[in-house]
């Protein structure tokens, strides 16, 4: 797999992937032309030296994304922490291992950036999401809370 940080032209292949499943279809609007709302949000991604939105290509073809958010914390004396997002593999390339690679590469972007903690949130209805991350050392050590403003 090759790792690169995501390009405009991207974003309809990103936004499909990420509109492939049973959640990801009742939230996002993959259609053609993609709302302009996805550019938008793309530019002040790209602009945020403490974003990476990454695309992970197989023979050429974008086979899986995700969002990286370094960010500054008190907490530890001060340090910085990696928040991984938004991780999918296309349809037909699950269950090969491309999802262990990207997540490693992640991990690495954080030490590369001196990050003390590794973070992620997976919904409690992606059994296999949350399966495939202990897998690869994660804990459910907090209770993750959210509150949709719209």
């Amino acid at each position: 797999m090759i790792f690169r940080k995501a390009v405009r032209e991207d974003l309809p292949c990103i936004i499909e992937m990420l509109a492939n499943d049973f959640l990801g279809m009742q939230r996002e609007k993959y259609e053609t032309p993609l709302p302009q709302s996805y550019y938008d949000f793309f530019d002040k991604i790209s602009s945020d030296s403490n974003q990476e939105l990454i695309t992970a290509e197989l023979d050429g073809e974008i086979a899986g994304t995700m969002q990286l958010t370094f960010i500054p914390n008190l907490n530890y004396g001060g340090s910085m922490r990696l928040l991984i997002e938004s991780v999918r593999i296309k349809e037909g390339l699950t269950g090969k291992g491309y999802g262990s690679l990207m997540i490693n590469y992640a991990i690495e972007r954080g030490k590369e950036k001196n990050c003390r903690i590794v973070q992620l949130t997976s919904d409690k209805r992606r059994k296999d999401a949350l399966r495939f991350y202990e897998k690869l050392g994660f804990k459910a050590t907090h209770e993750g809370m959210k509150l949709h403003l719209y």
